[in-house]
């Protein structure tokens, strides 16, 4: 095995007092064993780095916690105060999951997550956690999912929260005063800020929303100094790739304004996280390679005498070679039972804990449950420089819920209590005096723990919030820093057109973007974001005049710093090159879009990517952000399957407004023209910043050139309401009918007219669809509406007058699966016929793309055709010689299934 074989290709200037020092190690390790060496090294270590040797930092340490317990700083709470106010939080917050589940079996919720991470939050609630009562924006907090219980309990205590609210958790239909089951900033807008439930999207965002402020402040838009995000993860959600892929940025960033707190249970849903390993270390080691600030907190105070007595390291040699499944076993069996299989095999061991009961053994605490412990970690963690920090606080799940809950590989799963166990909860948070036994009887629910109004314990809850500028969580949308509408001038340009001069919509678009950066109203507040893609997309004209974000500014020479479009990087950079990360993206895109309300300063983020690994890559945080009630824009550029010529299968996107339609707060816009493009940006940029509107817009642009015309006269509301007419039918054809297109498909729509008019007799009106998602959920809601009004005159939705009865067939031509325009097809009073790109991508030249998919123009004019001869205006002989004229095969394989065999 070759361990730091580097070492031996250094140069060694004095062998022999090398070799003086290795043998010292060896008589070390012979008379005194491997743990009195790994103490000497460590010790050697640490006294290099207080030297400034400048030796690599250890990843691992031992299984102790980081800060001694002669290092702790004085607490400054009222311990039993805190205790106490704990304890009802603990009974309210069971009570309230339990109640639920008895008014409707089976509604859910969690009992264990918070029982395990009470302390870890009453901590940071009471002394750390900053609000907003004083104008500023405060602390961002991310509270893990399940733990929304034990934040409800506190507000309640508060007096934020009614006993009909705790009644009502889960169950918030037809109800003014429900709980959401987690953290929903879209249903409970006033109260949460950060939707954390999704696992491993917290953390992500948590970094980016760090790195943010930054952004902010380096900007000096925001003063964001004094500012921290916390963030509370659980050990088994660190195996989701989102919680622990971006850890390097906010080392590289120097964000020290970012606090992760990781509750260490050792159990995710199903069992143990590392039964056969240590979590804790192996989170360590990836943090401190990662170049984080580690504070571990692992054992609790009743620990430090038997630690100050290990002269040996023997009960250190323990610790550091007992697995977490034997942890968890060790959490819920007798104290005989630790004393035998801990303490039992060592002789000097079962010595040192002669003088403890069983008793005491079974209750020796882990470091996640003791506040001193905790208050020292987040005490160090706040006043950390230059690096982020992460405590890894090792807890018990369902802490003080008894033996049957805490501590079981089921625990996760168990919402329900018995009064036995209610009973024993009750005796192990000491509240016999306030829980008295005839309020547990088997015909009544458990009640709440109410503060009467002016106790002392509800005045400290106060006092310590209004110290802390007041509550948290509390999501307010007052702008501290107005913004107001980008002026007409920066949209004329590409209203205009190109005239004779080819372009695409993501040409115009990057010229729109510039022109909204250099915009007097709105231009410092325009945050363009994207993936290592710029060049891709010909925006790195941006780059050499807003410059690229750098925390720490350009420090080198670019080797294209001669050019007109060199790569430019500035510490108050205006645009976001997140690198090769769509999901790291998708969080900047998050954090701006909701700074508006965590900071009171709106700003417009432009998220432009790829648009294949956009919805189907990070679909999961594009709902995050549309439930964090986001504003901003999102850009799939490079759309559609058969525009993107020569990329293949796993680049060509003919999904995404598919997938874009699943999500309710988002308009899904498919522009063909780069003046559509234009009015639905300054559509979208009014409702955000005028109407105030939580919304996101999603458009996809193309990379295909070709002559823009300018905006029509009038043209914006029928851009707007997702359907317009854009050329009327050549007149004199003996029969009409219409084409509706989208994006890139204008081409084949507009070559069909021509074609179908010169060669077939038909006149065809050109229809543009920019938003099919807009048209489906109109014609949704009048459908809705006469149902339930049966009796009073029918509503027609709009698709349905604009697309009237008459006028021939109606071909809908997309660069998308055909689903995307048959959203509105049963709403269409004429024969109906989608065109689209169903079945995988395939690398090839637009014409053949086309042709394969059967999106282009002759097919356009033989479903025309084939339309007209359903509603018997003409023969189907006349469709048999438009397919034979044009060459296409009839016995060729669909597309859709011709890679599937």
């Amino acid at each position: 095995m070759i361990i730091d074989g580097f070492v031996h290709q250094l140069p060694d200037t004095d062998p022999d007092e090398t070799q003086e020092w290795l043998d010292s190690l060896d008589a070390v390790v012979d008379a005194h064993g491997k743990t009195r060496a790994r103490f000497l090294v460590s010790k050697l270590l640490e006294r290099a780095r207080e030297l400034q040797v400048g030796t690599p930092a250890t990843v691992s340490t031992p299984y102790v916690n980081t800060i001694p317990a002669e290092q702790e700083p004085w607490f400054p709470g009222d311990e039993y105060r805190e205790r106490r106010i704990r304890a009802f939080i603990r009974w309210n917050a069971a009570a309230m999951v339990i109640k639920a589940n008895k008014h409707a079996d089976g509604i859910g919720g969690h009992l264990s997550t918070f029982a395990s991470s009470a302390a870890l939050y009453d901590v940071g609630f009471n002394h750390f956690f900053r609000g907003k009562t004083d104008g500023g924006a405060g602390d961002a907090v991310y509270i893990q999912g399940h733990a929304a219980p034990g934040t409800y309990a506190r507000a309640y205590l508060e007096g934020r929260l009614t006993e009909k609210h705790l009644d009502n958790f889960r169950q918030e239909v037809g109800v003014d005063d429900g709980l959401s089951s987690y953290p929903h900033p879209r249903l409970m807008p006033g109260f949460w800020e950060y939707p954390t439930v999704s696992m491993g999207l917290g953390p992500l965002n948590s970094i980016y929303h760090a790195r943010f402020l930054r952004y902010l402040h380096n900007r000096r838009l925001d003063d964001t100094s004094r500012t921290k995000v916390w963030c509370f993860v659980g050990d088994g959600e660190c195996d989701e790739p989102e919680t622990l892929g971006a850890l390097t940025l906010p080392a590289r960033e120097q964000l020290d304004n970012l606090i992760w707190v990781v509750n260490c249970n050792l159990q995710r849903l199903d069992g143990p996280v590392r039964g056969n390993g240590k979590v804790i270390q192996e989170l360590e080691a990836v943090f401190r390679g990662a170049g984080w600030n580690v504070i571990k907190v692992v054992w609790g105070s009743k620990w430090d005498e038997l630690l100050a007595r290990d002269v040996d390291g023997v009960l250190l040699n323990k610790m550091n070679t007992t697995v977490d499944g034997e942890f968890q076993r060790y959490a819920v069996e007798s104290g005989a039972y630790i004393r035998e299989h801990f303490f039992g095999p060592d002789p000097r061991l079962r010595k040192m804990v002669e003088h403890l009961s069983d008793e005491d053994l079974r209750n020796l605490p882990r470091g996640g449950h003791d506040y001193r412990k905790l208050y020292a970690a987040y005490k160090a963690a706040t006043e950390q420089v230059g690096a982020p920090t992460v405590i890894l606080a090792k807890t018990i799940k369902g802490w003080t819920l008894g033996p049957d809950v805490e501590g079981r590989n089921a625990t996760h799963q168990i919402k329900k209590m018995t009064l036995e166990q209610l009973r024993e909860l009750r005796t192990r948070l000491f509240l016999e005096e306030i829980i008295p036994e005839e309020a547990l009887a088997d015909d009544k629910e458990p009640p709440y723990i109410r503060l009467v109004e002016g106790s002392i314990e509800q005045q400290y809850m106060r006092d310590r919030r209004r110290e802390l500028n007041g509550p948290i969580p509390e999501r307010r949308t007052t702008a501290r820093k107005p913004l107001a509408m980008a002026g007409d001038k920066a949209f004329d340009e590409v209203l205009a057109g190109s005239g004779k001069q080819e372009a695409s919509t993501t040409t115009a678009f990057t010229r729109l973007l510039r022109n909204l950066c250099r915009d007097p109203q709105v231009g410092e507040r325009v945050v363009p974001i994207i993936p290592d893609e710029g060049r891709t997309f010909g925006m790195d004209s941006l780059f050499k005049e807003f410059k690229i974000y750098a925390a720490q500014g350009q420090r080198y020479e670019s080797v294209d710093a001669q050019l007109l479009l060199s790569y430019s990087e500035a510490k108050d950079g205006q645009l976001l090159e997140e690198g090769i990360t769509e999901a790291g993206s998708m969080a900047s895109f998050i954090a701006a879009g909701t700074s508006y309300a965590h900071r009171g300063v709106p700003m417009v983020p432009f998220f432009t990517f790829y648009s294949m690994f956009g919805f189907q890559r990070v679909g999961d945080l594009i709902w995050s952000a549309s439930d964090s009630r986001a504003r901003g824009f999102l850009l799939g550029a490079t759309a559609g399957r058969t525009t993107l010529l020569g990329e293949g299968l796993q680049h060509q996107d003919g999904h995404s407004h598919l997938l874009a339609s699943t999500v309710p707060s988002l308009e899904a816009w498919d522009p063909a023209f780069a003046y559509e493009m234009a009015t639905i940006i300054r559509h979208g940029m009014h409702q955000m910043l005028v109407e105030e509107r939580d919304v996101i817009h999603y458009l996809t642009l193309y990379n295909e050139n070709y002559p823009m015309p300018p905006a029509p006269e009038g043209s914006a509301e029928g851009v707007i309401q997702g359907l317009y007419r854009w050329a009327p039918a050549p007149e004199g054809r003996a029969h009409p009918a219409t084409i509706v297109f989208s994006g890139t498909a204008q081409g084949a729509a507009r070559a069909a007219q021509e074609e179908l008019a010169s060669r077939w007799d038909v006149g065809a009106e050109l229809w543009s669809a920019t938003n099919y998602k807009r048209l489906r959920e109109d014609a949704l809601s009048v459908e809705r509406w006469n149902r339930l009004h049966p009796t009073q005159q029918p509503r027609t939705p709009l698709v349905s007058t604009l697309l009237g009865p008459d006028g021939g067939p109606v071909v809908a031509v997309s660069d998308f699966l055909k689903a995307v325009p048959d959203q509105v097809g049963r709403w269409v009073p004429r024969t109906f016929i989608p065109l689209g790109t169903d079945g995988f991508g395939r690398s090839d030249t637009r014409e053949k793309l086309r042709t394969f998919f059967e999106v282009d123009m002759p097919q356009v004019v033989v479903a025309t055709l084939w339309g007209l001869a359903q509603q018997g205006a003409v023969k189907a002989d006349l469709v048999s010689e438009a397919i034979a004229h044009y060459g296409i095969d009839p016995e060729r394989p669909d597309p859709r299934a011709a890679d599937l065999s």
